[in-house]
């Protein structure tokens, strides 16, 4: 089985329940706390390439989107998004799953099963 990356933010309880989970399958994996241990520019162009939705989805559009006064629609094209994590990685959806080829958003925890 190929080695799984979880981008993980240990306060966030999807985050928590994805980590049981890969616990709980006995499985090898790394852990990156992603707010401690920031994606640089190519670690977050190479998740977007991995992930199966729109890149928007990666951007969290919570309350700390709504105080730093954010348009959605501005987050649509993989530069925008790139460009907003590096300045505000907190934004970043989480958790992200990555195993091989293919990354998900984990959210909830139970479609972590579809990369097991």
């Amino acid at each position: 089985m190929e080695r799984i990356t979880l981008y993980h933010n240990p306060a966030c309880g999807n985050s928590r329940g994805a980590l049981e989970m890969l616990r709980a399958r006995d499985v090898e994996f790394d852990i990156i706390e992603y707010l401690k241990d920031h994606p640089t520019r190519e670690r977050l162009g190479k998740i977007i390439d991995l992930l199966d939705g729109p890149v928007a989805d990666l951007v969290r559009k919570d309350k700390r989107f709504k105080e730093l006064k954010l348009n959605p629609a501005d987050y649509v094209e993989k530069k925008a998004v790139v460009a907003l994590l590096l300045e505000h990685p907190e934004l970043m959806q989480r958790p992200i799953v990555i195993r091989g080829k293919r990354a998900i958003i984990a959210r909830p925890p139970e479609k972590l099963a579809a990369l097991l």
